[in-house]
């Protein structure tokens, strides 16, 4: 039973395989066993890599299983077309657009499963590259409030240089009215007279100002860090919203460019081994002798063939023959009297009727 299933997938006629060696239908279920297993392989690939893409297993299979057989229907055509020729450069040249197509499919089917057999270290080129595009994240977000952060703090300090200088002047007037009562400085007088008052007064004028300049300023501070813890929100928020983003960057398209940046030789050692696999029905087909199987298809295609070509060829011989007697025998009743008769009398009636079709017609124009 699974030896006639292999036989099936190696795409022989069946008819005439069975009539052949228990050791030529081997070779055949052994061509069949490549092509179904190459086809079973390219649907785990496929599930895989539609997995990393769907991120859905139902869809994966479905579709997985959809592209399996459509590799399964390639190699079993591309096996099955390939006959046994008593040239190998004319076997060659025949095989050789087929092998080219097995290349295409060997890369499609060993690129998935490459993908997952270097899972943990795509992993960790993925992780480094969401790590770089992170900060190139957070630095290009920081560019647009970086400024009005810098902008807005600069404000802060010079509401509050505003502040320290006035304090500084009040401080100054401090010391000019307690030097004047004390007398080291101004008059000199030990008292507190006029001088002093007025010193005092101005003193006090320039400290009422400072506790106003103070209460505005502080005012405009906190509505100005109030800015600041603002806009720092709205900095975090598009950090928050993008990094989801960041964090699914491992799809299909980037797993594959991270395995590219491995080391290429294992990768290129897997695809070998498919492509020998992909390959190895049309290269057994090539390298082995013609077999019991071929002889025998070789003769029913030529047997088909020659009665085909015959019965073209009667016919052909038929319409030359049946025009070579038409010929010959108008020529031999073209001389004949009654003929001759016959047509005169006909042209004379076709004459009359052109007459009268004429005068009819310049009738109704008059």
């Amino acid at each position: 039973m699974l030896k006639q299933f292999f036989i099936l997938c190696s795409g022989a006629d069946t008819d005439i395989l069975n009539n052949c060696s228990n050791g030529e239908q081997n070779k055949y279920a052994g061509i069949g066993a490549t092509v179904f297993f190459t086809a079973l392989m390219a649907t785990i690939a496929a599930c895989y890599a539609l997995y990393t893409v769907f991120d859905n297993l139902y869809y994966s299979l479905f579709f997985g299983v959809i592209w399996g057989l459509l590799i399964f229907n390639l190699d079993r055509y591309i096996v099955s077309t390939i006959k046994k020729r008593d040239n190998f450069i004319d076997e060659l040249l025949q095989a050789t657009p087929r092998i080219l197509l097995a290349v295409i499919i060997a890369v499609v089917i060993s690129k998935p499963l490459e993908l997952k057999i270097f899972e943990k270290e795509i992993n960790q080129v993925l992780l480094e590259q969401k790590n770089d595009l992170t900060l190139a994240n957070q630095n290009q977000i920081a560019q647009q409030f970086n400024p009005k952060i810098a902008e807005t703090e600069n404000e802060i300090l010079v509401l509050k240089s505003e502040i320290d200088t006035k304090e500084a002047e009040v401080n100054a007037l401090y010391d000019t009215y307690i030097t004047e009562a004390e007398g080291t400085s101004g008059t000199l007088k030990l008292g507190k007279g006029p001088v002093y008052k007025e010193k005092r007064e101005k003193h006090d004028a320039a400290l009422a100002e400072l506790q106003q300049l103070k209460t505005d300023n502080k005012a405009k501070i906190a509505a100005l860090e109030n800015q600041i813890i603002a806009l720092q929100g709205e900095y975090k928020a598009n950090v928050a919203d993008s990094q989801p983003i960041i964090d699914s960057f491992d799809g299909l398209m980037a797993r594959v460019n991270a395995l590219g940046k491995l080391p290429w030789l294992p990768s290129f050692f897997i695809f070998l081994l498919f492509l020998a696999i992909e390959t190895s029905p049309i290269v057994a087909k090539l390298l082995s002798p013609k077999g019991e199987f071929d002889y025998k298809l070789e003769d029913q295609e030529t047997i088909v063939k020659f009665w085909v070509n015959q019965q073209v060829a009667e016919r052909q011989l038929l319409v030359k023959t049946d025009n070579d007697i038409n010929n010959k025998v108008y020529t031999e009743i073209a001389d004949e009297e009654e003929v001759m008769d016959y047509k005169r009398k006909k042209a004379r009636e076709l004459m009359r009727f052109q007459a009268d079709a004429f005068l009819k017609k310049q009738k109704g124009i008059l």
